[in-house]
């Protein structure tokens, strides 16, 4: 893991993925899901400190009338002014509408975080590559269901796609 360039807060979005009650009480490795959440919270606090745009994604069973209990984003998680993403597939460009409201705002660069590590939080992140967008990845502010899923997804996958980093590592440029 290297530590990135500055960041852009003109030009910068973070992606936080799948933070609801119901999947960060699940359990996950290498770390819990309330320290993802943690971690997640800070970036967050982070990014909207510096005026970039937060994008929260859940995901919604299709076809029930209602979603199973802890459906909701992670209390507290979501503010005025986030973006909050429905998805009803694996990722959450598909049919959400999201690659044009990231547009619309100037961003060009994501950072990501989320649960899970090598399902929704890698296969958002390859659709972001596929449309063009510059790719970080807070290494701590993700989990997947088991470590070594986890450390495929960041050891192997994503440094194809963009940098890992730490999420202490990401800052932003001055002025």
């Amino acid at each position: 893991m290297t530590a990135p360039d500055a960041l852009d807060p003109k030009r910068c979005a973070l992606v936080l993925v799948d933070l609801m009650d119901r999947i960060v009480a699940l359990p996950l490795e290498p770390r819990k899901g309330t320290d993802v959440l943690a971690v997640a919270e800070d970036l967050a606090t982070r990014f909207r400190a510096a005026g970039a745009p937060v994008v929260l994604i859940r995901v919604e069973r299709p076809g029930v009338a209602e979603q199973p209990p802890g459906s909701a984003l992670a209390a507290g998680l979501r503010h005025e002014g986030d973006l909050e993403i429905v998805k009803r597939t694996i990722g959450g460009f598909q049919g959400t509408g999201l690659d044009e409201r990231l547009r619309e705002r100037g961003v060009t660069t994501l950072v990501f975080g989320g649960i899970a590590t090598n399902l929704g939080v890698e296969s958002t992140a390859r659709a972001a590559a596929d449309l063009g967008y510059e790719l970080f990845f807070a290494e701590d502010a993700m989990a997947a269901f088991t470590a070594p899923e986890h450390e495929a997804s960041v050891r192997l996958d994503f440094p194809r796609l963009g940098t890992v980093a730490p999420s202490a590592a990401l800052r932003f440029t001055a002025g």
